[in-house]
């Protein structure tokens, strides 16, 4: 009986199975004239069609100037939502326009003969030098923008217009609010009681039970003047643990009331809200980069890239038996910006 692997083929190969040593160049297969090359009229067509997406491109950039001179937005999600659709169509066809005009421009009047470029050691003498700025010329002629006097005003006008829908909204933030030492205060201050977001609706201690957490936002917000940027940094998560769970540093042992924290919800490496609680790890979970800060032990990170624990809001509760704030946050809440050390 044969021990051999009956899954295996052992019978030699022949001589005329074995693969060659080299293979043939095959060559380049004949090339084929596309219809711009051989109809001048469908020539003068690729260049109205490229030309026309580069006029798209100039409409881009100048529907992304108005809509962010005009259509500013305001304080409702509506207006936030047409201003920056308007502004993000606007920059897509001012780049799009001249993305898909340089291709269509490549591939119906450019050459397309197809080369063969034998590669040689990096260093270049001053020969191969003056070849590449030849080789460079001939593809500038090769493009005939020089002959093309509709293609040239197109492209030009389309590349100069183009980073307008960049640089104005940069330029209109110049002159506005760069004071950074706003990002070191919230709306919190000492004896402002936690309410439910976003019914404003106080929240009594007693109401939270040990594992449910509550998005909570500072009594009177919505009577702020700049009430969406102030929420912003305002917003936090209140959890009730059992105390037994909790691990605080001693400087912070009355930050917390009888189990339940306090601690901002802005993540601190980019800023996405951090609110996806996991009531068993006592983890709390932001959705963007996975940055995983623990809710027992000070908010600390545990996983993702995040570098530092969500600051936690110092609480304790009023006379009536409802959650108020002890002071307001005593570091800035979300991600590291130029003027903080850490």
């Amino acid at each position: 009986m044969s021990n051999e692997n009956p899954g295996t083929d052992v019978t030699p190969a022949s001589e005329s199975n074995r693969l060659p040593e080299r293979f043939e160049d095959p060559g380049l297969p004949p090339h084929k004239l596309r219809l711009a090359d051989t109809d001048p009229r469908a020539a003068k067509r690729a260049e109205l069609q490229v030309a026309a997406l580069f006029g798209i491109s100039v409409i881009g950039t100048i529907l992304a100037v108005v809509a962010y001179a005009v259509v500013r937005p305001g304080e409702t999600v509506e207006s936030i939502r047409t201003s920056n659709l308007l502004l993000g169509v606007g920059l897509a066809m001012a780049m799009g326009g001249i993305g898909l005009a340089a291709v269509h421009w490549a591939k119906t009047l450019m050459n397309d003969h197809e080369k063969i470029e034998y590669r040689h050691p990096q260093a270049s003498n001053a020969q191969e030098r003056a070849d590449a700025l030849a080789a460079l010329k001939d593809g500038a002629d090769d493009s005939g923008i020089g002959r093309r006097g509709l293609l040239k005003g197109a492209v030009l006008s389309a590349l100069v217009l183009a980073p307008l829908g960049f640089v104005v909204p940069l330029i209109g933030g110049v002159g506005g609010d760069w004071n950074v030492s706003k990002f070191r205060h919230t709306l919190w201050a000492k004896g402002k009681r936690l309410t439910h977001d976003p019914s404003g609706r106080p929240v009594k201690a007693s109401d939270i039970t040990i594992g449910s957490a509550v998005h909570v936002i500072p009594e009177g917000l919505r009577e702020h003047e700049e009430w969406i940027e102030e929420k912003a940094k305002a917003v936090v998560l209140v959890v009730r643990l059992d105390p037994r769970d909790l691990v605080e540093a001693e400087d912070r042992k009355d930050w917390s009331y009888e189990g339940i924290v306090a601690y901002s919800k802005i993540c601190t490496h980019v800023g996405c809200p951090v609110a996806l609680y996991e009531q068993q790890t006592h983890h709390l979970l932001c959705p963007c980069h996975q940055s995983t800060f623990d809710m027992a032990d000070g908010a600390k990170v545990v996983f993702g890239p995040a570098k530092r624990p969500l600051p936690q809001l110092p609480i304790t509760v009023d006379d009536e038996g409802y959650l108020v704030a002890q002071s307001d946050f005593l570091e800035p809440v979300g991600p590291s910006y130029w003027e903080r050390l850490k």
